[in-house]
């Protein structure tokens, strides 16, 4: 009846956070996480309030008010406490990584003159009026510290899939706005769970670029790599084939699908997509074979420019038909990045043009660090029955 009681409730506040706005949902956003942190306590002490249990660990001791600075507001929290003093809350911290490095960009554009009236505003709001370079200093030490121990950390277990990709962020150095490239790597492990190996800006997305991030890798512990899906960047390949020999490497099907239908005109790109589809959800290796082969026999008279790209480089994206059928439709493309990627570009929309590198590698890795802890709350692919042996990835031929 408790708990259905405090169900009941927080939906009276959901549904008079709709009829008030902002700040209903500021309200609201404040209840769940004040039950967020009542939880926590409740496991940290393996005990409800005034429950007696053999497993319980202590008590509690009231609470301490605590303020969280949220897009919908700033939330008036109270923090409980346990009579030993040793309950520490990981929700601050989780929340407010990626912020304080979102802060920290911002600040740095103010301090260095290139800030927009925009920046200014959310400058004010966020830190005061009074900013100054040694305010920006200890905030960065913090923060660069603990990125860089996760940077940094040893890799203790096998990934016998990767998922490779890249984006770019624009970045001041020396006066001038230049192009960086952000190189992301995810790990596959064999309980099936994801995990960012790390984050690293270049200059390029160039063969040397990708070849300090594989060896880098190596040195942490890196092991057990037999699938790696990325896009067809020649640098990468070779650097892929430098570092992994011997392992499948997948061209990311929805870039070739990209890269097919510019090659053709906009009203007949449903026929080509059409074609493509017959290849990409074909059941087997060999149905799927079939199916190119009848698409370039397809597209060559209307489209010859698409049938010869397929019939050149369309074999690279059958890889993935050499590990489990339950696996291949989440590992033939670089599609599970796409929910990260996304939350970049909402973050960087708001700094358009990072002050400095630093910056960027900050921001990116403490989105990295959080996506983690999301990720691991749940397996990405069944492995325990399926997982692949190395005699059963054999190289497509």
């Amino acid at each position: 009846m408790a708990r259905q009681a405090k169900h009941t409730d927080v939906f009276s506040v959901w549904q008079q956070a709709a009829q008030e706005g902002d700040d209903g949902m500021r309200r609201l956003v404040e209840r769940v996480v004040q039950e967020v942190l009542e939880t926590e306590i409740t496991r940290f002490l393996q005990a409800e309030p005034y429950e007696r249990t053999r497993e319980r660990r202590g008590y509690r001791n009231g609470y301490k008010p605590r303020l969280l600075k949220t897009r919908v507001g700033t939330l008036e929290l109270l923090v409980p406490k346990d009579r030993e003093g040793q309950f520490q809350t990981e929700l601050f911290e989780r929340y407010q990584r990626s912020e304080k490095a979102l802060l920290l960009a911002i600040m740095q554009m103010y301090l260095e003159g290139v800030s927009t009236r925009k920046v200014r505003a959310i400058t004010e709001e966020l830190c005061g009026l009074e900013i100054s370079k040694s305010q920006v200093s200890a905030l960065s030490q913090q923060l660069d510290e603990e990125i860089q121990r996760w940077r940094e950390r040893p890799l203790e277990r096998s990934y016998p899939y990767l998922v490779v990709d890249a984006r770019y962020e624009k970045v001041r150095r020396g006066g001038q706005v230049v192009s960086q490239g952000v190189l992301l790597v995810v790990g596959i492990s064999p309980e099936g769970y994801r995990e960012i190996l790390g984050v690293w800006v270049a200059d390029s997305e160039n063969e040397t670029s990708w070849s300090e991030v594989f060896a880098e890798l190596s040195r942490r512990g890196l092991q057990g790599v037999r699938y790696v899906v990325s896009d067809a960047h020649q640098g990468l390949r070779r650097a892929l084939e430098r570092h992994f020999q011997g392992a499948l490497w997948q061209r990311c099907q929805v870039h070739l699908i990209r890269n097919v239908l510019n090659l053709a005109s906009r009203k007949d790109r449903g026929a080509v997509l059409e074609q493509l589809r017959s290849i990409t959800e074909a059941p087997t290796l060999e149905a799927a074979r079939e199916a190119l082969g009848r698409a370039v026999a397809v597209l060559e008279k209307k489209h010859p420019k698409v049938a010869a790209f397929l019939e050149d480089q369309g074999e690279e994206t059958l890889a993935v038909y050499e590990l489990p059928s339950e696996h291949r439709r989440r590992m033939r493309s670089t599609n599970l990045l796409e929910r990260l990627n996304q939350e970049i570009k909402r973050r960087t929309r708001v700094i358009r043009i990072f002050p400095n590198e630093a910056a960027c590698l900050r921001l990116i890795s403490a989105l990295a660090m959080e996506t983690n802890l999301e990720w691991m709350e749940r397996v990405y692919l069944k492995m325990d029955e399926t997982t692949v042996s190395e005699e059963e990835m054999v190289e497509v031929a």
